[in-house]
């Protein structure tokens, strides 16, 4: 149970959204996902927060500050190595940040700063013809798996790693003010439908394996987007 989402979710039920049906549950469904983007919509009407509404408590930093230099960036995009669950040097040159099994956060080669439009020398290559102004932020797992039928292969995605990307995309959206839509913050399998440049096959994410029920790359990019706006 997400008990930053559970809190979310009974703040949204003071204010009168009728979700979920079995009580805060701690679980981003589509409920929970809906509430928040009528309250997002509400919210930019009024240009500010009600007083009355108090702002759930911001989640502590987990991204060391010298990862993240001054630049001007517009998205973060989220990826898994299709390697194993400890970061290689190979992995380290194409990220800005890896997430280890453990959760543990490793440092990528390229910083955020050569990703700033336009892309420069050394730079990040972690998306193809969207590299500029993205950031790349990357889970080591699932070498050897298959998309259909869904096999994780030996380095399953952990909970522990999707916990942490939610976390450090909370932080880089708070430190680069990025707002969390499904054109800003978004998985690698999303970038073909949500900003029309045509990828090569990529399914990271639209399966996760700690949790078989999520399917699909929107329905993984949901829960991405609502978790970490629970930690803002």
């Amino acid at each position: 149970m997400n008990t930053i989402v559970q809190s979310l979710q009974r703040r949204l039920l003071a204010l009168g959204f009728p979700l979920p049906k079995f009580g805060p549950d701690g679980d981003p469904g589509p409920e929970t996902i809906a509430a928040m983007t009528a309250l997002d919509e509400i919210e930019a009407l009024r240009g500010d927060r009600p007083p009355s509404m108090p702002q759930p408590p911001p989640a502590s930093s987990i991204v060391p500050a010298d990862w993240m230099p001054r630049a001007k960036m517009d998205r973060i995009i989220c990826h898994w190595t299709a390697g194993a669950h400890k970061a290689s040097e190979f992995d380290r040159s194409h990220y800005h940040i890896l997430i280890e099994a453990d959760g543990k956060l490793v440092r990528g080669i390229p910083s955020i700063k050569l990703n700033e439009a336009p892309a420069k020398k050394g730079y990040a290559a972690h998306t193809l013809n969207c590299n500029s102004g993205s950031i790349g932020v990357s889970l080591c797992c699932m070498g050897g798996s298959t998309e259909s039928p869904f096999d994780p292969g030996i380095y399953p995605m952990t909970g522990q790693q999707f916990d942490a990307l939610t976390s450090v995309v909370a932080d880089l959206c708070r430190h680069y003010s990025i707002p969390i839509k499904d054109t800003t913050v978004l998985s690698h399998a999303e970038v073909q439908n949500n900003l029309g440049i045509q990828q090569r096959g990529k399914w990271d994410f639209t399966r996760l394996a700690f949790d078989p029920s999520v399917k699909g790359a929107k329905a993984c990019g949901d829960k991405l987007r609502a978790e970490a706006k629970a930690k803002l």
